[in-house]
């Protein structure tokens, strides 16, 4: 376990008429981090920031710090990155603070009953998605996939469950039509940081009624791996242009061609029937070029073929001899 400690002044006073809560906040990624930017401007109090251990990344093997842990060191939060939280160390130490609520985003490790069970209102979790729907690792991305109309973010009271706890406070998002991975992490990583404070206020205020989550509506969002990218042509261009944006900006969708990874940034569905077999480039000019599914057609607009730039598919065109025949795969 590593501690880092820098000053760190309790405050008991009333904040702008709400009560300043002792936070004990936990996250490792960039979807963390405006939540607890959005904990300190709400004037509350932080213990300590906890996140994942550092990590070498490079060729240099250059030790980097997580998101979570980079925010917290400009504002001289105390952090703490153990192994193990259950290493009893460390729950200890958390034992010995003075926890009203600790808050958990993106964490990346689960919790024990000891920490579940501190401080005044316990561990509340802030989910990018509508539960009990896509629990999991991976809702973002999910709900692109799977062609939702709606996601949205839920602040939970966590249990020893994976995402099973009670429902505290909603907020619904609708997604745009180009809606990609990326865009919705964004616009759920700031609807999730107005959601920790507004469901910190209304505990404190207690005009929350915690809702018991129906488990059989329940859909679990697995981890993504890069070979989920790996195109399939046999399927509809509906579920595969919705797969190329889903899996963008990571791990990205893509296919093979003249024996080089060709990734598919950008795609636009033609319901048509075309001739033909699926992969297979049934059309090209100056603009792009059309690939056959199987139902309708892709038009692909944006590509990054192996070792290139990311590009406009007319900009690729330019530099690459593409042919009507060629195959996809």
């Amino acid at each position: 376990m590593i501690g880092i400690y820098h000053n760190s002044t309790m405050r008991e006073a009333e904040f702008g008429g709400t009560k300043t809560m002792n936070i004990v906040f936990m996250g490792t990624p960039d979807f963390s981090v405006n939540a607890l930017k959005s904990l300190i401007e709400a004037g509350h109090n932080i213990l300590a920031v906890v996140t994942q251990p550092d990590k070498k990344k490079g060729r240099g093997e250059k030790v980097m710090f997580t998101p979570v842990k980079e925010e917290a060191l400009k504002h001289n939060l105390p952090v703490y990155q153990p192994e193990k939280v259950r290493d009893p160390e460390f729950i200890k130490i958390l034992g010995e603070m003075p926890i009203d609520v600790c808050v958990v985003i993106a964490f990346g490790q689960i919790l024990p009953k000891e920490i579940l069970e501190m401080g005044t209102y316990g561990c509340i979790n802030v989910h990018a998605s509508l539960l009990p729907k896509y629990r999991g690792a991976a809702p973002i991305q999910w709900a692109v996939i799977d062609g939702e109309e709606y996601s949205g973010v839920t602040t939970m009271q966590m249990n020893e469950g994976l995402d099973t706890g009670d429902i505290l406070e909603v907020t619904k998002v609708k997604l745009a039509e180009d809606e990609t991975g990326g865009s919705l992490f964004d616009k759920l990583a700031d609807e999730g940081a107005k959601l920790i404070v507004k469901t910190l206020e209304d505990l404190e205020a207690g005009t929350i009624t915690p809702v018991k989550q129906d488990d059989s509506k329940s859909n679990y969002a697995k981890m993504l791996k890069k070979d989920l990218g790996n195109l399939d042509f046999s399927k509809p261009a509906v579920q595969i242009e919705r797969l190329i944006r889903g899996l963008n900006p990571w791990p990205s969708a893509y296919t093979h061609i003249g024996g080089k990874t060709l990734k598919i940034w950008q795609a636009q569905v033609l319901e048509e029937t075309f001739d033909g077999e699926n992969g297979e480039v049934i059309d090209i000019d100056k603009k792009g070029f059309t690939v056959k599914t199987g139902e309708g057609a892709l038009r692909i607009l944006e590509v990054q073929l192996e070792g290139k730039k990311r590009m406009k598919s007319e900009q690729f065109l330019l530099g690459y001899k593409l042919e009507k025949g060629a195959v996809l795969q």
